[in-house]
């Protein structure tokens, strides 16, 4: 490979910061939702499942113990008594390293670093050490913690921040979603009706208003739809208001929710989803934006088909199960075979900043030698690849196509 196209993509793709499009990170002014430090980081889900893997302990025994004894559980398990290997393990080793803290098999060693780190503005600090100029949110109206913030007009003064309204409590879990949406003072019946309907389009009217969000977002399951229900609040309420506010409508696919139970969050799995009924509805609804990402590996290639032959589908990151470098290369070359450089080629869904850190350190590891290559074969056909042909593209991937789909402005982000 020419190496000097091999380093200008690699320089480039380190240089130009990335809009997140998908992440459950908050600010420091929603203090208990902005989660940071090491023993967030070992508590992660991904962690939690690994370790209890190696330890004959009851999963709810474990759960309610207190974090601080979690993240030491953890850290024995996957860092003292064995190598961390695995890609979210390596991913706080990661972190470590980018904010200059010496591994140490003893956690306190590290807490100890951690409880050091003095900045005024930490999570801006996390941001610019991982490159990312901004990122999109997740806001829950149906989430009582995160509820409070927003009912107290606790608002976030940057820009880098960006809302995003989940709705999938009210298409999965009806039963609870009517509930609040009642007690917000909206007259509904258990029976979705006419004025249940409108009613329930006025709540989200509510939120769009109060939160500007940049879409609207569900995560579904791998099975969706299974009750009529389901697909009468997505097609009647939450896709008509997306239409009025003009606000693409992201969906997550293929979750299988709870596959082992006792493990809380950490138990959720993966499943093949049916897209019979999204090619239903991207052909019935031409002008709404669909941003589509899916968790099973084997619904790949089907969904990349899907996103080129409708313009208001825009695929998005390779998701939860799916961040591993493997899949990653796989994944992404798969979608430029098909799509060439029409797709947003990765989110982080961090829930902890510093996983900011980890999550697109390695993602640009693993994407600058797969668009090196694709320059690469380029040259080999004749074309004379410059260092601004390669700038604007991966800006392209990075950003312009996410603030193109959704129509925000570059002053926005």
């Amino acid at each position: 490979m020419n190496n000097s196209i091999e380093k200008i993509v690699s320089d480039t793709i380190n240089e130009i910061p990335v809009i997140d499009m998908h992440t459950h990170l908050f600010p420091d002014s929603f203090s208990q939702l902005c989660l940071h430090g090491i023993d967030e980081l070992l508590t992660y889900h991904y962690l939690i499942s690994e370790a209890t893997l190696w330890a004959d302990i009851d999963y709810q025994k474990f759960l309610m113990l207190p974090q601080k004894t979690q993240a030491e559980f953890v850290w024995e398990e996957l860092f003292v008594k064995r190598s961390p290997i695995s890609e979210a393990s390596l991913g706080v080793l990661t972190v470590l390293k980018e904010l200059d803290i010496p591994f140490s098999k003893d956690l306190n060693d590290i807490r100890e670093y951690f409880s050091k780190i003095n900045n005024d503005d930490y999570v801006t600090y996390i941001m610019n050490k991982a490159n990312v100029s901004s990122f999109v949110m997740t806001n829950n109206p149906f989430d009582e913690e995160e509820r409070k913030y927003w009912d107290q007009g606790v608002f976030f003064s940057s820009k880098n921040f960006i809302p995003a309204l989940r709705v999938d409590p009210l298409i999965n879990d009806w039963e609870n979603a009517s509930k609040t949406i009642h007690q917000d003072g909206y007259s509904i019946s258990e029976e979705i009706d006419t004025s249940t309907i409108e009613e329930t389009k006025q709540f989200l009217r509510f939120w769009v208003q109060k939160m500007k969000p940049v879409y609207m977002a569900a995560s579904l399951p791998w099975d969706f739809p299974k009750k009529d229900y389901e697909t009468l609040l997505l097609e009647e309420c939450v896709l008509p208001v997306c239409e009025e506010y003009n606000l693409p409508m992201s969906l997550m696919l293929g979750t299988k929710r709870q596959l082992n139970p006792d493990l809380g969050i950490a138990g959720d799995g993966v499943g093949q989803t049916s897209f019979a009924y999204l090619e239903q509805l991207c052909m019935r609804l031409p002008e709404q934006k669909f941003l589509i990402t899916v968790l099973a590996r084997e619904n790949q290639y089907e969904l990349t088909v899907i996103a080129q032959k409708f313009k208001n589908v825009m695929l998005f990151g390779c998701w939860w199960f799916l961040n591993t470098p493997q899949l990653i290369e796989e994944i992404t070359t798969m979608r430029m075979d098909q799509l060439g450089l029409h797709f947003i080629p990765q989110h982080s869904d961090c829930r902890v900043f510093e996983q900011l850190l980890y999550k697109w350190s390695h993602f640009r590891q693993t994407f600058s030698p797969i668009l090196a290559q694709r320059y690469q074969r380029l040259e080999n056909q004749g074309l004379t690849i410059t260092k601004e042909t390669i700038q604007n593209d991966v800006e392209q991937l990075f950003q312009g196509n996410f603030i193109n789909f959704t129509n925000l402005s570059r002053s926005e982000v």
